[in-house]
């Protein structure tokens, strides 16, 4: 099956997991959603995630606190359609910095405080609070 953006299936796909309150979902894997993945666990929005190389699958291990979703909530910015590139000086700041900001930078997939301190700016994919 075909799918003309899948970081934004990849966030909905999640986002219906957490509203069922299941422990995991999976979605086809790719460099750039394996990059979001990892960003996700650094910043504790996710418990874990494995690599099923033989089925191509990304599995995403889901993390709640008191029966509630520790992600609030997942936008995705820029779209096939409409993409936004920033500077590093203009990377959008999430809820005041409760939230993140993932861009896609010549340095790799990077979080918003990452690509300050290296001074790199990029495509926007998505916020996650």
């Amino acid at each position: 099956m075909s799918f003309s953006d899948p970081i934004s299936e990849m966030l909905t796909k999640i986002r219906n997991a957490q509203n069922a309150q299941l422990l995991f979902t999976d979605v086809f894997v790719s460099r750039e959603k394996l990059g979001i993945v990892k960003i996700l666990k650094e910043k504790n929005f996710i418990s874990d995630y494995l690599v099923d190389e033989e089925k191509k699958k990304l599995v995403i291990f889901l993390k709640y606190l008191k029966r509630k979703a520790v992600i609030n909530g997942l936008k995705r910015i820029s779209k096939p359609g409409v993409r936004r590139y920033v500077t590093c000086d203009k990377i959008p700041l999430v809820l005041n910095g409760f939230g993140i900001a993932i861009l896609s930078t010549s340095k790799g997939i990077l979080d918003d405080i990452s690509a300050r301190k290296m001074g790199v700016g990029g495509e926007v994919l998505c916020f996650v609070w």
